[in-house]
């Protein structure tokens, strides 16, 4: 569903625990005179609220006055923001180092040159060994303005090494500028349309990927260097749907981590994305067990410390183990046994729903509604199907967009929702021809869900045999095949032909591949 306009003083309130919020009060009332309290009873008020909204915040703080309310607001969340960045100085090291770098600047405005100068020192170390090379940089320009004013007899090595320091920094920071810029651009391009659809689509992602990517020389390539290199192949190989590549480098993404283990700490959540990816493309090729095998890996990062203290983070977590989750039985065919995740996964977006971003969502309402298809339940498919529709923006997963309601015309053909569906078969073919998605297996399928509604039931078999016929053609066909990932349509057309449940047909099917 499209996200409303969320005042941002209101959400952040929304968004913090409840340990956060007790030492809030505690850092507020050490602050604040009797007089200066109006900002907290507007943070009690607000606090106690399922929705924004102004006029209940006067009645209910009989103190502010509406004049008064914009300041009131903007106080306040300047002293959420302060009183947080002090709770979250232990658990985030940029944060620590960023405050070494402030003691320095108060020191300098001091014209306490030499302690100035020492703090930056033993910052510059820090931020090294953490690899925060922005820091780093920072550090080391704060350094060459007080050594052009604070002058020694050591001024001439110095300004050799200082200079020195800072070409390196700059050259690291070149590279990773680079690498990370190819990275987010082919991640955009993998959210606007999903999998490569046709020739155009696969050489203009070629040629895009080849005249970019820049020759490198692997063992001399930093941390960052080597990571944002191997999130460009990930995404690379997702959008041209080469599983098998995408895993190897997901699974290099993951092994720089494990080999690099103090990063996994500090920069918790790219391990995580390295991980879901890893998930995602063991999903794609089937590979069970060693899918379990890292979804358990997963698994074992509930309990970590630092998992408690950033929401982000929690967030992160729990959203790919729902999701992999859904996969694995999805993997397994035990949709019934996966509906009992439902009501968890609604209570984590309900909880998460400032934060949570509609892309997030909409992968959600598309697996949680397979997970009700496999299990026969249709009318529940169709509710989150029609989540999906709600959603007006189609420039994002417009793949999702296509396939949920292709899913929501086979869901209420089950239902024998006859009289809608000639409707609903034309409105989604227009809707596919407008964003530019209509390929032949899609096709294909809108022609034959038109057709069944006038076959006569000792026909129907007939036809339900043909159509598999003619689809099966189209399963390894690499641009056709994307239609078979999102919908599993060989398996429900099995289940219509030998009269049997889907989920039953689907865990015959894993139980012949593992023999």
């Amino acid at each position: 569903m499209p996200k409303q306009q969320i005042d941002p003083l209101f959400q952040l309130i929304k968004s913090i625990s409840k340990s956060e919020k007790r030492n809030f009060k505690l850092y507020a009332n050490r602050i604040s005179s009797e007089k200066e309290t109006k900002f907290l009873q507007l943070f009690d008020v607000l606090d106690k609220m399922d929705d924004y909204n102004e006029v209940i915040i006067l009645k209910k703080a009989k103190e502010i006055k509406q004049s008064q309310l914009p300041n009131l607001k903007a106080h306040l969340y300047k002293q959420l923001l302060t009183s947080l960045r002090l709770t979250q100085i232990n658990h985030d090291i940029s944060i620590s180092i960023r405050e070494q770098i402030d003691h320095a600047k108060v020191l300098y405005n001091k014209g306490l040159y030499q302690q100035s100068l020492r703090i930056l020192d033993k910052t510059k170390a820090l931020a090294r060994k953490n690899k925060k090379n922005i820091l780093v940089f920072e550090v080391i320009q704060f350094e060459k303005l007080i050594e052009s004013q604070y002058v020694t007899k050591s001024i001439e090595t110095r300004a050799e090494e200082i200079t020195r320091e800072a070409s390196e920094i700059s050259k690291i920071m070149d590279g990773v500028v680079f690498f990370s810029n190819m990275s987010i651009r082919l991640y955009g391009l993998y959210l606007k349309v999903g999998y490569v659809r046709n020739e155009k689509d696969l050489r203009m992602v070629k040629e895009f990927f080849n005249t970019n990517l820049e020759a490198y020389d692997i063992p001399n390539l930093s941390f960052f260097e080597k990571l944002y290199l191997y999130q460009s192949y990930v995404w690379y190989y997702l959008i041209v749907q080469d599983f098998l590549m995408c895993y190897r480098y997901a699974q290099k993404w993951v092994d720089l981590f494990q080999t690099n283990p103090e990063m996994i700490q500090i920069h918790t959540d790219l391990y995580l994305k390295g991980l879901n990816n890893v998930l995602v493309a063991l999903f794609y090729t089937n590979h069970v067990t060693t899918f379990k095998r890292n979804l358990r890996l997963l698994r074992k990062l509930e309990h970590e410390e630092q998992f408690q203290h950033n929401s982000n983070l929690n967030i992160l977590l729990h959203m790919f183990l729902y999701m992999h989750r859904i996969n694995r039985h999805f993997m397994d065919g035990t949709f019934n046994k996966g509906i009992h995740l439902i009501p968890k996964i609604e209570g984590f977006l309900e909880d998460n729903k400032f934060g949570m971003d509609n892309h997030r969502a909409l992968v959600f309402y598309y697996k949680i509604a397979c997970l009700y298809f496999g299990n026969g339940q249709y009318k529940e498919a169709i509710k989150y199907l029609n989540r999906i529709s709600d959603v007006r923006d189609t420039t994002l997963r417009g793949d999702i967009h296509c396939f949920g309601r292709i899913l929501n015309l086979i869901s209420h053909y089950e239902l024998e929702n006859t009289e809608l569906l000639e409707y609903q078969i034309r409105s989604t073919y227009r809707f596919l021809a407008k964003m530019d998605d209509l390929q032949e297996v899609q096709k294909y399928i809108l022609r034959f869900l038109r057709k069944l509604s006038s076959i006569s039931p000792d026909q129907l078999k007939d036809e339900l045999k043909k159509s598999r016929i003619d689809l099966q053609k189209w399963v390894n066909d690499p641009y056709e095949k994307r239609a078979f990932l999102y919908l599993d349509i060989m398996s429900w057309l099995d289940s219509k032909i030998e009269n049997r449940p889907v989920q039953e047909i689907i865990m015959e099917k894993i139980a012949k591949n593992k023999r």
